[in-house]
């Protein structure tokens, strides 16, 4: 099963008055959709768009494995247990709320920036918060978040060409940039496919290059 979602098709969300624009692919705030809640581990799937000197100020999280992955631009992220970080596209930057924790996100650059923050939901609640950041993900090396039985993978085919996508009880797939096709379906920039029991799924680059966001979890 292939369920294909588009980019105009998620809920806007931010506060474009203060510099904020998002894009959520799930039920978030406001936005309360009962049939698109989750999709396996994953709750939350949102495009952000920071103006240079925007940002969430402090706000709290707990029990909520927060993945973020910048497209453009530079993220400050600062939290309550000491870590002030710079993350910058390429990087793979996970919180880990677990029991409870605060954080700020903000542009401090002159530049506008955006990125993909992902919310997976731990297997088991509670335990002590935790900050890991990877500077410069290769595709070949999965970023794995056995607390939520999920593996992140990041594909960058060049164009033209076929990368196979993880065999899984559940594959979730974000383009970031570029054109792919997966089966019989086009998919531009903010499109995700959602695969259940799916084998042997290989996304092929349109005439340029592509970046995407490939989840692998349990069922």
């Amino acid at each position: 099963m292939m369920d294909v979602r588009r980019a105009g098709e998620r809920y806007r969300g931010g506060d474009p008055q203060a510099g904020i624009e998002s894009r959520h692919a799930f039920s978030f705030g406001a936005h309360y959709d009962p049939d698109n809640l989750r999709f396996g581990a994953l709750i939350a799937c949102n495009e952000e768009r920071l103006a240079p000197g925007a940002g969430f100020d402090e706000h709290p999280h707990s029990h909520t494995e927060i993945v973020t992955w910048v497209v453009e631009g530079e993220l400050t992220h600062r939290d309550s247990r000491g870590h002030e970080t710079t993350v910058r596209p390429g990087d793979v930057q996970r919180l880990s709320s677990a029991g409870g924790v605060r954080h700020v996100e903000r542009n401090d650059a002159d530049a506008p920036l955006a990125f993909v923050q992902m919310w997976l939901a731990p297997l088991e609640p509670g335990g002590e918060p935790a900050y890991d950041l990877v500077r410069g993900i290769a595709d070949s090396t999965p970023y794995a978040v056995p607390e939520a039985g999920a593996m992140l993978h990041v594909r960058r085919p060049a164009a033209g060409e076929r990368t196979a996508l993880p065999d899984a009880a559940l594959a979730y797939v974000h383009v970031v940039r570029g054109t792919v096709r997966i089966g019989p379906h086009e998919l531009g920039p903010g499109d995700a496919v959602r695969a259940a029991d799916e084998r042997d799924l290989e996304a092929v680059a349109g005439p340029g290059p592509a970046e995407l966001l490939v989840w692998e979890m349990r069922g």
